[in-house]
């Protein structure tokens, strides 16, 4: 079955996603400085089990960028039109990064969509203070540089060493995709993910599975953070990839992919 392109319009402009496969429908949510293109192997290696559906979040991909007061709380609510224009009821949900941290707004508000939840390299936790600063630091680069600059540095630093000695071309792959960003996007994002808050009483209180898939060489979210929130669901599924940093769909698809469809298949 071919892939569908559709879109809503939200606030004066469209949000793009793309449907693909049969079955349970899955939500994957891509990342910062990210479009619904990261997710392409898991699309590849699920299509023919689950509807996926992979939107490009506002300002990313296809989705122009909008005048909305932009939260993580805002992208989950732009989730649930895109589910609602499909008249799609409950589903899985995948987010990658800061993706996760949209799911988790999701699922704060709209617990009965989902019949389950996973964070791919990401975290219940606040920002810390030091996150903010570097955070800020980054806002000042892209004002002063440039989003191109910017995500030349930022990039690279999101895989393992590992990976960046032995797949080169990985990493230049990735850069030549996402390289494209409007400055004004990554600091919006930027700006929501520094005051978002706290969200472990979700994985506390969330009563269905929650899968958690960590990068043994994460600088982002790093290994240990993850480990302390693996506990808080009632039903955890945790899984780590041992050579990757913080893109361990493409660094290590094939058992990230085996992971996710193991959660998916005993949800």
């Amino acid at each position: 079955m071919a892939a569908t392109i559709n879109n809503i319009q939200l606030n004066g402009q469209p949000v793009y996603y793309r449907i693909e496969g049969k079955g349970k429908p899955v939500v994957l949510v891509h990342g910062f400085a990210e479009d619904g293109t990261v997710w392409e192997n898991q699309v590849e290696y699920l299509k023919n089990k689950y509807q996926l559906i992979v939107p490009d979040l506002p300002g990313s991909g296809q989705s122009p960028i909008n005048d909305a007061n932009w939260s993580m709380e805002y992208f989950a609510e732009c989730i649930r039109a895109i589910l609602d224009a499909e008249k799609i009821g409950a589903v899985s949900m995948i987010g990658h990064s800061m993706g996760g941290y949209i799911t988790l707004a999701f699922a704060e508000t709209w617990p009965e969509r989902l019949r389950s939840f996973g964070l791919f390299h990401s975290t219940a936790f606040a920002d810390s203070e030091e996150k903010k600063t570097a955070r800020r630091r980054g806002i000042e680069f892209i004002e002063q540089n440039g989003p191109a600059k910017f995500l030349a540095q930022s990039i690279p630093n999101l895989f393992s060493e590992e990976t960046k000695k032995q797949q080169p071309e990985l990493v230049g792959k990735i850069l030549a995709r996402f390289s494209n960003f409007i400055g004004q996007s990554l600091v919006n994002y930027y700006q929501c993910m520094m005051v978002r808050p706290d969200r472990t009483h979700v994985l506390k209180n969330f009563p269905r599975p929650v899968l958690f898939i960590l990068g043994k060489y994460d600088t982002a979210v790093p290994y240990v953070q993850g480990l302390q929130q693996c506990y808080l669901p009632g039903l955890s599924y945790f899984h780590t990839l041992e050579h990757s940093g913080h893109m361990g769909m493409w660094e290590e698809p094939v058992p990230g992919n085996s992971f996710v469809d193991a959660f998916l298949m005993h949800e």
